[in-house]
């Protein structure tokens, strides 16, 4: 991300989405209410990811940003537990952001963890030794949260002209779907959130469960039915009078999809953040990616080999959201719980005059 990344938007969220921030800091890192410095950490089940940013005129500033795959949740379906490798990735990484953190003066703070801390039988002892070792007391949300600081980041993506959105946000070991739209009668409004459910199904534990390296049209039909079947009683109750909707979503499969869409020689979240694509580039961009070898997906610029054996994983599950809700276009959201808890934070010291 940019160093002078400004995000924009309109007037309050839905009062569902405005519940009180729990912020757990170590002693190093303590809260300090009113300070112009802010800093959210999202500690996924594959990446770890940090946005520090200042309040502005028109929305926030971010001053710095850190993201690195590190892939916390590897094995964890199997095992049950996070490993000793992933957990040295991880204190790794964060110990990057704590000097992140501490070198932009940050004092106001949300770090949170995810999916893999949720449902692992050692996250408590992994958690105790990154605090001991990083200063770093992470707060572990559940999933009801994780899909309302989806909506908070990526609401300012909702057509302005529609009535709301379908939005999704695929993880490394679970995917948030919202049902967002605006009260009828009253089309300059925000949307809100009238539904939302979260499957225990993301990027890695598929690719685990279904192999991600070699993968088939076979074994990719096979990733699509097990997510459907997992969306489908959702899609059921939710799934009715999509007119004026479009699907919304945030996560590194769809941005990385644009890129590959936009011919990008090199990722730029410039050129990603808010386009639109529609369904048959879709599909002809997943297309591509299935007739690409692995080590051609490794070699891609806007994969790597990061994320070369989990791309069609997440391919797989926007193609069981698409069937889910038939939508004509998508628009790809480069951002996401890291914005929504600047966003929340700011917002409760009355420190955010837009967005």
């Amino acid at each position: 991300m940019n160093d002078d990344t400004r995000l924009r938007d309109g007037p309050g969220l839905a009062e569902e989405l405005q519940r009180p921030v729990a912020v757990d800091t170590a002693p190093e890192l303590s809260r300090t209410p009113g300070t112009s410095v802010y800093a959210a950490l999202d500690l996924g089940t594959n990446n770890c990811r940090l946005l520090i940013a200042c309040p502005s005129d028109d929305g926030f500033r971010v001053v710095d940003s850190f993201s690195r795959i590190i892939r916390l949740g590897e094995g964890i379906s199997a095992t049950g537990r996070i490993s000793e490798a992933a957990i040295e990735r991880a204190v790794a990484a964060l110990s990057v952001c704590r000097d992140k953190i501490e070198a932009r003066k940050a004092k106001r703070l949300r770090l949170i963890a995810t999916e893999a801390c949720r449902a692992a039988s050692n996250a408590d002892r992994f958690r105790d030794r990154v605090a001991a070792e990083t200063g770093i007391a992470l707060e572990v949300i559940d999933r009801e949260t994780e899909a309302a600081l989806a909506v908070i980041g990526c609401s300012p993506l909702v057509d302005a002209r529609g009535r709301g959105a379908i939005l999704f946000d695929i993880g490394g070991g679970s995917t948030e779907l919202v049902r967002i739209e605006r009260d009828p009668g009253e089309p300059n409004t925000e949307p809100r959130s009238k539904a939302w459910m979260s499957i225990p199904l993301g990027v890695v534990t598929l690719a685990e469960h279904f192999g991600g390296r070699d993968v088939t049209r076979e074994s990719y039909r096979r990733m699509v039915a097990e997510v459907a079947r997992h969306v489908a009683p959702f899609a059921a109750e939710h799934g009715r009078d999509l007119r004026d909707m479009h699907l919304l979503g945030t996560s590194g499969t769809v941005t990385t999809l644009a890129g590959i869409h936009l011919n990008l020689a090199r990722y730029d979240r410039r050129r990603v953040d808010g386009i639109w694509m529609n369904g048959a580039e879709i599909t002809t961009t997943i297309d591509r990616l299935l007739a690409m070898s692995y080590q051609e997906r490794a070699s891609n610029h806007c994969i790597s080999v990061d994320r070369a054996d989990l791309v069609l994983a997440g391919c797989a599950i926007l193609d069981a959201i698409r069937s889910a809700f038939p939508l004509p276009r998508l628009r790809v959201a480069d951002r996401g719980l890291r914005e929504g808890m600047l966003v929340e934070m700011m917002r409760e010291d009355g420190a955010l005059r837009a967005f």
